[in-house]
C-alpha cells in the first residue's frame, strides 16, 4: 500500500494512493478517521491496517486521478527531527575524508553508526521549488537516501526486532549547503535550511518492500546520472541502525531515519559541481519511485 498526503481543489488530504488515483482517509474510513498520515501512524500502531482495498470495492468512494493533485511530503511535518545517518556506503566514506566533509584522523569506513540530526520544520514535497539560500551558501549539493518510516513505539529492540517496528520506507534527498557544513565544524547547520529536507513522493508499506536491504537508489541533476548504488552496499543495515539508536531513543509512529547516501556527490566531483538556478533533481529508489525537485 501507498500512502500520501495531496493537495486537490484547494485543501490539503491525506490517505492512500492505488493504480494512479487517490482516496482520503476521510472517505475510505468515515467519522473519526486520521487527519494526516502521521495521525493513522499513531492511531493504527498496535491495530491491524484497514483492508483499502476491499473497503473501495465494497462501496462508492471517491477517487481522484493522478493529474489533478499536488503532492506534498507524505509526513509534512514531521514531530522531531530526522534522523540521519553519515558516511554508511563505503564509497561516500572515502570521498567525505577526501574532499575535507568530515575529518580525516580515526578509521575512514565508521566501526559504528554515524548519527546525526536534520532539522525540518516543513518537509518539502515532490514537484516543489527549494530555495538555493544564496544570501548565505553557494555550495548546495544532492544526498538521495532511504527513507525508514518507524510504525511502533520501540526502546531497546534487538535487530531481529526492526522488521515488526517498520511501516514502510520513502525516500529522503539530504539537500547539503557544503561550505555551511564545513564551516561551523557539525552537519547540523548546513543540512537544516528551509526546504532542504525533500520527501516522498508517497510512503510504500513494508509488505510491498520485503528485501529494504536490496534496492537500487540512484540520483540525476538535469538528466545526469550521479550517484547509483544499492542499498545492500549499506556500512549498517536498516536493523542494526534501528536497534542502535533505540538503544538509547525511543522512537515513535513516524520518526524517519534517513539511511546514507552512496558516492558521488557534486562537492567530490573534480572539479565541484553544485545546484544552480533552475536545476532539477530527481531522486530515484526501486520499488518507491522518483521525487523530483527544482531549485531557485
Amino acid at each position: 500500500m501507498r500512502f500520501a498526503t495531496y493537495k486537490y481543489d484547494g485543501r490539503t488530504y491525506a490517505g492512500v494512493t492505488i493504480d494512479h488515483r487517490y482516496y482520503s482517509f476521510g472517505d475510505l474510513l468515515g467519522d473519526g478517521a486520521p487527519e494526516t498520515v502521521l495521525d493513522f501512524l499513531q492511531q493504527y500502531e498496535n491495530k491491524p491496517l484497514p483492508d483499502f482495498l476491499s473497503i473501495i470495492s465494497g462501496k462508492c468512494v471517491p477517487a481522484i486521478p493522478e493529474e489533478a493533485v499536488k503532492l506534498c511530503a507524505p509526513i509534512p511535518d514531521p514531530f522531531r527531527s530526522v534522523f540521519c545517518v553519515g558516511k554508511n556506503y563505503a564509497d561516500h566514506a572515502q570521498e567525505a575524508v577526501r574532499t575535507g566533509l568530515v575529518a580525516s584522523k580515526g578509521p575512514v569506513i565508521p566501526e559504528i553508526p554515524l548519527f546525526f540530526a536534520k532539522y525540518v520544520s516543513v518537509a518539502t514535497g515532490d514537484q516543489d521549488v527549494i530555495s538555493l539560500h544564496s544570501h548565505i551558501t553557494k555550495k548546495v549539493d544532492y544526498e538521495v537516501e532511504l527513507g525508514v518510516v518507524i510504525g511502533k513505539t520501540i526502546k531497546c529492540v534487538k535487530p531481529e526486532q526492526v522488521p515488526d517496528a517498520v511501516f514502510g520506507y520513502t525516500i529522503v534527498n539530504d539537500v547539503t549547503a557544503r561550505d555551511a557544513q564545513t564551516a561551523y565544524g557539525q552537519f547540523f547547520f548546513g543540512k537544516s535550511f528551509d526546504g532542504f529536507c525533500p520527501m516522498g513522493p508517497v510512503i510504500v508499506t513494508k509488505d510491498e518492500l520485503p528485501s529494504p536491504g536490496n534496492l537500487n537508489v540512484s540520483c540525476r541533476v538535469n538528466g545526469e546520472t550521479r550517484q547509483f548504488s544499492n542499498t545492500s552496499r549499506l556500512v549498517f543495515d536498516i536493523p542494526r541502525l534501528v536497534s542502535e539508536l533505540s538503544q538509547g531513543i525511543t522512537l515513535c509512529p513516524g520518526d524517519i531515519i534517513a539511511t546514507g547516501t552512496p558516492g558521488g556527490i557534486g562537492h567530490a566531483m573534480d572539479p565541484p559541481v553544485y545546484f544552480k538556478k533552475g536545476d532539477k533533481v530527481e531522486c530515484e529508489v526501486e520499488g518507491i519511485g522518483v521525487l523530483t525537485n527544482t531549485f531557485e
